[in-house]
């Protein structure tokens, strides 16, 4: 399938056009990575790279777009003939799809030439910076309901098509069970999920009668919107009538809660079904659900066996974006990196030089510990099992720690060679079961809701030493 290369900022395009003219098409590294945690949170969920990997190697101007760009009047004849047979000829690492990631640290390394390099910026950051938002926001929720049931019905309120289907395959990987779009379903394989909508029970002469119908189409499969008229007064116990003929079919079915006071109404539905020997009846909510709104029902002890998460969780809620930026860190000459680092005014948005590894540091235990950030191929500086090994602050300034190394590991791994993927991608089901294993090899206090340890993220020595280097060097320039 064609991926119009279109999809770039208009900047990326023009400067292209600038390398291009000038013969400066060397080669370069670039790195995307993100500056703070989503949601005020302890960690990420790194999401999109197949989604990635698979637009990125089809990435190319049609002959529509040629067209287009000619209709601009801002790019030469020979610059639009460059752009008819642009392919990413490349070479891209990444950390495993679903893998928990901390602010600083290089999520992708892409190696290019700084034409193709500059082109790909938009992709790689619209895709990953989305997905990553959506499987973190849906972590935290997943989290908050004790790893219980949880249902994405968000496709309503996403941001658009293409929204709406990012957004359903990033909460699966963050721990969706199962999702409210059929086209989702289709495309990933993620199960499809659903209830019914009020004005299906509006369409009948009465709640039973409306009940009745359904489980009679959908006997092994039921679920009663409870609260169109009154939940207690008349939802339950037409539920509970029809519930009673499916039980004495040896079927089960559920209750779903759209509305009113979760609490109060799932525990007094739970106490009517039981009362009605209807114990393994189900309880479902919805209703403008957060991870905050669920983490205070379940220690209240809400009665609830499944969650319906939407708007909240497909848009972000209260977060518009991750803070994904993309790098240039290295010039390539020849087989020598020559590292670049970007200087700001806010010490913060310093980046870090030079061609690099992400390696993370596991206990004896199996635990994650801290994250290093070292220069790629540097046996001497990089982690090792059995080494006493003293890690700085990215700011490089003199907050550090030492550490024994009970095991270390390198977490880029590389994805494309030649503009072509150089392994077989993993299925959905994989990714979400990685993300599932990557999360519980980290102590709870960096998932907690409120207030989370900060998990360490730190440089070696010598990539320390760089950045003071070129620290140092930026401020004799100023000087001059």
């Amino acid at each position: 399938m064609e991926s119009s290369a279109l999809f770039t900022d208009f900047y990326s395009l023009t400067m292209a056009q600038g390398y291009w003219k000038r013969g400066q098409n060397d080669r370069a590294v670039f790195e995307m990575f993100f500056r703070e945690q989503p949601f005020n949170g302890g960690y990420a969920i790194f999401a999109g790279l197949e989604t990635l990997l698979e637009k990125l190697t089809n990435f190319s101007f049609s002959d529509d777009d040629i067209v287009y760009l000619k209709s601009l009047n801002v790019f030469e004849e020979g610059f639009i003939n460059f752009l008819k047979s642009f392919r990413f000829k490349g070479a891209l690492w990444a950390m495993d799809e679903g893998t928990v990631v901390f602010p600083q640290e290089p999520l992708i390394r892409v190696e290019g030439t700084l034409i193709e390099c500059q082109i790909i910026e938009g992709l790689i950051l619209n895709i990953i910076n989305f997905q990553s938002l959506i499987a973190t926001k849906t972590c935290r929720i997943w989290l908050a309901a004790k790893k219980g049931k949880l249902m994405e019905f968000g496709m309503r309120r996403a941001q658009g098509p293409d929204g709406a289907i990012s957004a359903a395959r990033a909460a699966f990987i963050g721990g969706a069970s199962g999702t409210s779009n059929t086209l989702a379903g289709k495309i990933f394989g993620i199960p499809v999920m659903g209830t019914m909508a009020h004005s299906w029970i509006m369409s009948f002469n009465s709640e039973e009668e409306a009940f009745d119908a359904y489980a009679a189409l959908y006997p092994d499969r039921s679920i009663f919107l409870i609260d169109t008229y009154d939940t207690l007064k008349s939802g339950i116990h037409s539920a509970i009538k029809v519930g009673k003929k499916l039980a004495a079919k040896g079927k089960n079915f559920g209750v779903r809660l759209d509305s009113g006071d979760i609490q109060y109404l799932s525990t007094e539905v739970r106490r009517l079904l039981n009362e009605a020997g209807l114990r393994d009846a189900f309880i479902t909510v919805s209703n403008d659900l957060d991870e905050n709104i669920i983490e205070m029902l379940v220690k209240e002890g809400a009665p609830v066996d499944s969650w319906g998460v939407g708007t909240r969780m497909v848009t972000g809620g209260n977060v518009a974006a991750f803070t994904g930026v993309y790098k240039l860190t290295a010039r390539l000459e020849g087989n020598t990196a020559v590292p670049v680092m970007k200087f700001s005014d806010n010490p913060e948005k310093n980046t870090n030089p030079g061609v690099k590894q992400v390696w993370r540091i596991w206990d004896q235990n199996g635990e994650a510990v801290a994250d290093i950030l070292g220069i790629d191929g540097d046996d001497d500086g990089k982690p090792q099992a059995g080494q006493r090994c003293c890690f700085w602050h990215p700011s490089a300034d003199y907050r550090h720690f030492f550490y024994n190394v009970d095991s270390a590991e390198a977490l880029l791994k590389k994805r494309i060679e030649g503009g072509a993927i150089t392994s077989e991608l993993p299925s959905l089901d994989a990714i979400k079961a990685h993300a599932n294993a990557n999360l519980d090899r980290f102590d709870s206090t960096y998932k907690r809701l409120l207030n989370p340890h900060i998990y360490k993220v730190s440089i070696t020595e010598k990539l320390r030493l760089l950045k003071l280097d070129l620290i140092e060097k930026n401020l004799i320039q100023k000087q001059n």
